[in-house]
């Protein structure tokens, strides 16, 4: 991935970064975006079977990067994938400028935003993981959560582990105790047994090999340590209901969607007992609202983004700014109703994530 530019330097007006990528942008997407794929799978990766068949069809609702994107499901195990899948270079070129570079400040302000999200994990999984004395959490990102579950564990080691420099920074800012950068199946060898929890939040949808990061899991926790893992619900009503415009279906980055009753057959195949499946407090009520944004945005001329051509003219850039306004009520609404519903979400099926906690044997 790009690196990010060092916080120490005042950072160039928007519009000036935009034009100053948009050349490298042209040039890569010259062979067109099918050259960011895989060749298509004929067989489910989660389980074999040859019984699969189209789920969905969207593009990249959030960054607007061109190229369209298919998951199938599996109709033997129900698992769902992107299919085809991105290849290395189209997985570089569709994080690019999300997590790091145009995106690194709203990211980053939007994570650390969500403490009261954070402590709700820390205080569910406290049962389970109260005698924790080191903890990593992988795909950390900047570490926010690391911060906010210190308050709630104050006895508890937190390391950071990410593909990017977040796990650095969460170092040099204090919200983790280490942080390891790379990828979690290349260095777990190296911290075999050293852990007492090692949490994945939103994290096994992005990987490639899903299974091969719980085995790298189970390496790196003692006997009797704790696994806790939180994903998007494909089983969620809401998957139905919203179609494309459910955003944990957030193509092209989420790889793979795994039905709860699959991640948990796993878990006991690798020598793991699940001793807690939490819905309810894993939901984030935000379905509808975000089901709103990305179809207004949709729907709004584009902003200035580097993989256009060129910049939108004044006339485009104002018809945006009157789509959007126009609706804020439909957001407004959107956004009571996320929040009327949520108290109900794991009784009405509605759920879009869920969370477990497991024990390794």
């Amino acid at each position: 991935m790009t690196p990010r530019p060092e916080r120490s330097r005042p950072q160039q007006p928007r519009h000036e970064r935009v034009a100053a990528l948009r050349s490298a942008y042209r040039t890569e997407l010259a062979d067109g975006p099918q050259a960011f794929f895989e060749p298509m799978r004929h067989t489910c990766p989660w389980c074999g079977s040859a019984r699969i068949g189209g789920q969905l069809r969207t593009t990249d609702l959030l960054q607007h990067k061109p190229g369209t994107f298919r998951i199938d499901r599996c109709h033997s195990c129900r698992h769902l994938f992107q299919n085809p899948r991105l290849n290395a270079r189209g997985l570089d070129f569709y994080y690019r400028d999300f997590y790091d570079g145009l995106g690194e400040r709203q990211l980053d302000g939007m994570f650390s935003g969500r403490t009261a999200s954070y402590r709700r994990r820390a205080e569910s999984v406290l049962p389970y993981v109260g005698e924790a004395k080191r903890w990593l959490d992988v795909g950390t990102g900047h570490g926010h959560f690391c911060e906010v579950a210190r308050e709630v564990l104050p006895d508890v080691v937190f390391d950071g582990l990410d593909r990017s420099d977040g796990a650095e920074l969460a170092a040099r800012e204090g919200r983790v105790e280490r942080g390891h950068r790379g990828g979690f199946t290349e260095l777990a060898p190296g911290l075999t047994g050293e852990y007492d929890v090692l949490s994945m939040f939103h994290y096994l949808e992005h990987s490639t090999e899903p299974v091969r990061e719980l085995e790298a899991a189970r390496a790196a926790l003692r006997p009797g340590g704790h696994l806790v893992i939180e994903v998007p619900d494909p089983d969620s009503r809401y998957a139905r209901l919203l179609g494309r415009w459910w955003l944990p279906w957030l193509q092209p980055q989420h790889l793979h969607l795994v039905p709860v009753a699959n991640l948990r057959r796993a878990l006991a195949g690798l020598g793991f007992t699940v001793v807690a499946q939490q819905h309810g407090s894993a939901h984030e009520a935000v379905d509808l609202v975000a089901a709103v944004w990305l179809g207004l945005d949709e729907a709004a001329p584009r902003d200035d983004l580097p993989w256009l051509p060129a910049r939108p003219g004044p006339t485009r850039r104002a018809l945006r700014t009157s789509i959007l306004l126009a609706g804020v009520p439909a957001l407004l609404a959107a956004t009571l109703m996320d929040r009327a519903l949520a108290p109900f979400a794991e009784r009405l099926g509605l759920a879009n994530a869920y969370r477990l906690v497991a024990r390794r044997d």
